[in-house]
């Protein structure tokens, strides 16, 4: 009896399967990209090492940066201005808890990054800080700091969607061979 591989039919389901398989990681990743490239997300991944803020994705007021451990330099600490939860009123420092950028040695920038080079990074545990990709999913399924972009205070657009659909959206790509778009 000849083995599945040598079956030709066989081949072919396989091939489609495989193919499917990949269209539904790549569909994943780019809907969870709409999310990780909105304004929300991308303030807090920049390409440099001054965090953006509001809307439109300016650099930081006041001079703030990132510093080594991600959580500013200097007199210029995160924690000055943003607390455990948003401060009340429009356009107030948010908060949530324990605020911060990547660290200097893992930046894990967002910004600039095409939907492919983005999904490179995150599965390259040198440049994702060491997470596995069920560490990247429980991140952005359940990290309070990233609950944040769909609560993010008087004044900000939220995040498209829900926590749980990003999740969702991860566990869908990772299910299927967590394979990038180009």
């Amino acid at each position: 009896m000849r083995g599945l591989a040598a079956c030709p039919l066989a081949a072919l389901v396989l091939a489609a399967s495989v193919a499917a398989d990949e269209a539904t990681a790549r569909n994943a990743f780019v809907k969870a990209y709409a999310v990780l490239t909105h304004p929300r997300c991308l303030n807090c991944h920049p390409a440099g090492d001054r965090p953006l803020q509001g809307d439109e994705s300016v650099v930081h007021a006041q001079r703030v940066q990132r510093g080594r451990d991600g959580r500013g330099r200097f007199a210029m600490k995160c924690f000055a201005c943003h607390q455990a939860s948003n401060t009340p009123g429009e356009h107030m420092p948010p908060g949530a808890p324990n605020w911060h950028l990547p660290a200097a040695s893992m930046k894990l920038v967002f910004e600039g990054r095409s939907v492919g080079q983005l999904c490179r990074q995150l599965k390259d545990p040198k440049q994702n800080g060491g997470k596995t990709l069920a560490q990247l999913q429980a991140h952005v399924s359940k990290d309070p700091l990233v609950a944040w972009g769909w609560q993010p205070g008087d004044g900000r657009m939220p995040v498209p969607g829900t926590q749980a659909e990003l999740g969702a959206h991860f566990a869908t790509w990772i299910a299927n061979g967590a394979v990038c778009p180009e």
